[in-house]
């Protein structure tokens, strides 16, 4: 008969459950690892001379708009005093009079506060190891007679002759069946990002300036 205790204690469970452990803080090493590098190459422009810091990368927006006209309100003789309109005219231009004037607007955004910076974390992680251990003892007995016996008989003789034989044959086989299974089941979710790194995304984007041209 197997011992089941002594397979069981055989078992080096270091490797089945430390294994996906291991794996697990890897991957969230790689991941942070990860979240730094694209910082670095997506919202920096690579500087040529270690020695100097790398520029942030912004984009630029260049698109009309439509604002108050600051000249609207003011008079002919305002207008001919700051030197916008000729001294001969009778009227004021319709560019002055509108309330509204079209304006180039150039707005320049960090890159960085336009994409989802990936912050991946492993939220859950669950380890399944099921060890199932069937042991079957088989023993077969058989065994087997045989004999003979005559008699004769003259006058008053006899003779009697006998024989037997006995034979007895057993055997036995044990079989130990192992079965092994092992589920792994990670949750991960993209979560929040740190406290400094968010700081330094609000300031990225109080730096957002929109410049009329």
């Amino acid at each position: 008969m197997a011992n089941l205790v002594q397979e069981l204690n055989s078992l080096d469970f270091s490797v089945y459950i430390g294994g996906p452990l291991q794996a697990a803080v890897k991957a969230q090493h790689d991941a942070s690892i990860s979240q730094v590098n694209f910082i670095k190459e997506v919202g920096f422009v690579p500087s040529e001379d270690e020695d100097e810091p790398v520029a942030l990368k912004y984009v630029d927006f260049n698109y009309k708009k439509s604002v108050p006209n600051p000249d609207a309100e003011k008079t002919l003789e305002q207008l001919k005093a700051e030197g916008k309109v000729n001294e001969s005219a009778t009227e004021i231009p319709e560019e002055y009079s509108n309330p509204f004037t079209d304006a180039e607007v150039n707005l320049k955004v960090p890159f960085l506060t336009m994409l989802t910076i990936p912050a991946l974390r492993i939220d859950e992680m669950t380890i399944d190891f099921n060890a199932k251990l069937n042991s079957v003892e088989t023993q077969n007995v058989s065994s087997e007679f045989s004999g003979s016996a005559s008699i004769s008989a003259k006058f008053w003789k006899v003779k009697f002759n006998a024989s037997a034989s006995y034979k007895k044959t057993s055997s036995s086989t044990s079989t130990t069946e192992r079965t092994y299974t092992l589920g792994v089941h990670v949750r991960a979710v993209n979560d929040e990002l740190p406290a400094g790194l968010a700081r330094v995304m609000d300031m990225l984007e109080d730096s957002i300036s929109a410049v009329n041209n």
